[in-house]
């Protein structure tokens, strides 16, 4: 036997009554009759007894006769087996497994935290009973694994500065990466027959040492490009200064009047505080 085999065994409820008959009426035939003989009938009914198994919803009880798979239960009841059946329980219900905050490498080799929250069931009683020691621990190991690996295969985010330009990083490729997780970690745990429901990312963040580092390394890369657009408006705006000027003959600026003007306008545009002018009573010669 490889493979689950779903068993249905007998009505528990009738075999209940069966047990109550042989044990309360073993038990008054003694006390009337005073015969010994008739504690054979309260044996048989406390070794039927042994034989009632109850399955709630969403759980199932895998049964062994000596070593031997019989089978499992997964039908909800109250039913009746062979009391030297072992039964060991399995729970068919969805878990959530919240991993511990993992300090792993990416792929350009940053230390990053990382951690994920999985939801899983079990679907093949045997393979979580007899093909793996401890299915729980099977599935926090490996996907403590999982994440290690996936880890590896991207970068935190892409660094434009530095020409390494990636489609799935960790932190904006949120649907990307889950799946690759999802499917990663189904991989290592389909052989415990667990299937896997979700599987996403729970916590991520550059490790402690580099955390300060990149933070300010993100800080100036915003820097840089907000003053990228301050002077592609500004020139914009210098540009359709002079052409307003020109078009309507306002006045007449020379090559070096332009210069100068061109210079004044850039440093009152791209200056972090407001400028100050000087008011120019008198000429442009002075």
């Amino acid at each position: 036997m490889t493979n689950e085999k779903i068993v249905t065994p007998l009505n528990g409820y009738f075999m209940l009554f069966i047990f109550l008959l042989l044990f309360f009426g073993g038990i008054a035939a003694i006390i009337s009759t005073s015969s010994p003989w008739f504690g054979i009938l309260v044996f048989l009914g406390f070794i039927l007894a042994f034989g009632l198994v109850l399955v709630n919803p969403n759980s199932s009880r895998v049964l062994l006769l000596f070593g031997k798979y019989v089978g499992t239960i997964k039908r909800n009841g109250l039913y009746w087996v062979n009391p030297l059946y072992s039964k060991k329980k399995i729970s068919l219900r969805a878990s959530n497994f919240d991993s511990e905050r993992l300090k792993v490498n990416d792929k350009l080799g940053n230390p990053v935290m990382i951690s994920t929250i999985l939801v899983w069931r079990v679907t093949n009683t045997y393979k979580a009973a007899f093909e793996v020691d401890d299915y729980k621990n099977f599935v926090r190991v490996q996907t403590d694994a999982a994440v290690r690996k996936l880890a590896s295969m991207y970068p935190y985010d892409n660094f434009a500065d530095e020409g390494i330009e990636e489609d799935i990083t960790l932190r904006s490729s949120v649907n990307e990466v889950s799946e690759a997780l999802e499917k990663e970690v189904q991989e290592r745990l389909s052989m415990a027959g667990i299937e896997v429901l979700e599987a996403r990312i729970g916590y991520l963040a550059y490790a402690q040492e580099i955390a300060n580092a990149m933070l300010k390394r993100q800080q100036a890369t915003a820097i840089v490009a907000a003053r990228h657009k301050i002077v592609e408006g500004a020139v914009s705006m210098v540009e359709m200064a002079l052409e307003e000027l020109s078009q309507k003959n306002i006045v007449d600026l020379d090559e070096e009047r332009k210069a100068a003007m061109v210079s004044n306008l850039m440093v009152v545009l791209c200056s972090d505080k407001d400028a100050s002018p000087i008011v120019n009573t008198g000429t442009l010669n002075h």
